[in-house]
């Protein structure tokens, strides 16, 4: 399932130490603590923010020295509550040129998510500890692994955090930009 993406989002209401003493004993794996700051753009010939549902999102990210140009669409399109996304990222050698071009044809920041994420793997799910600027701390949980179906990615992820000792607010159906833009 390459450029698709399966993952769920909560608020972590438990300890996040006692998440990743959990995961360290089913074998997981952390990675290093990274800084992402993400800029969104609405395109100019095709408002991503028109109509009662946002489903597609235009993004730069840079991590660690590292940028990318990144571009979701989330399905069902017109359904409030999204099981997936198509996702078509690619490393840019030059963020800010990146920006400049964008603003040259009239594409337009939306808003800035600043973000550090620890990201831990296990069972073809990555657990991603996520502190926002503005927003606190969220979880997600990514599905990684190989799947035929969509369906099937859901199924694995839901699995996963049933086995978890933890608890978790409720899931959150919007990405970061629609909560700093008060648009979930």
């Amino acid at each position: 399932m390459k450029y698709t993406e399966v993952e769920q989002k909560f608020k972590l209401l438990s300890d996040p130490q006692e998440l990743k003493d959990q995961l360290i004993a089913r074998g997981g794996k952390a990675g290093r603590p990274t800084r992402q700051v993400d800029h969104y753009y609405n395109a100019p010939h095709k408002d991503f923010l028109s109509g009662d549902v946002i489903s597609e999102w235009l993004r730069i990210r840079i991590e660690d020295g590292i940028s990318s140009l990144n571009f979701k669409r989330w399905y069902p399109l017109e359904e409030k509550i999204k099981t997936h996304c198509d996702e078509f990222e690619s490393t840019v050698s030059d963020a800010t040129a990146v920006q400049h071009i964008l603003d040259s044809l009239d594409f337009t920041k939306l808003t800035t998510v600043d973000k550090t994420r620890e990201e831990w793997f296990i069972d073809s799910i990555a657990v991603a500890f996520d502190s926002v600027g503005d927003l606190g701390d969220f979880i997600e949980f990514e599905y990684k692994g190989e799947a035929e179906t969509v369906e099937e990615a859901t199924e694995k992820i839901e699995s996963f955090i049933a086995g978890l000792d933890i608890k978790l607010g409720d899931r959150i159906h919007a990405g970061y930009p629609h909560l700093t833009l008060g648009l979930a």
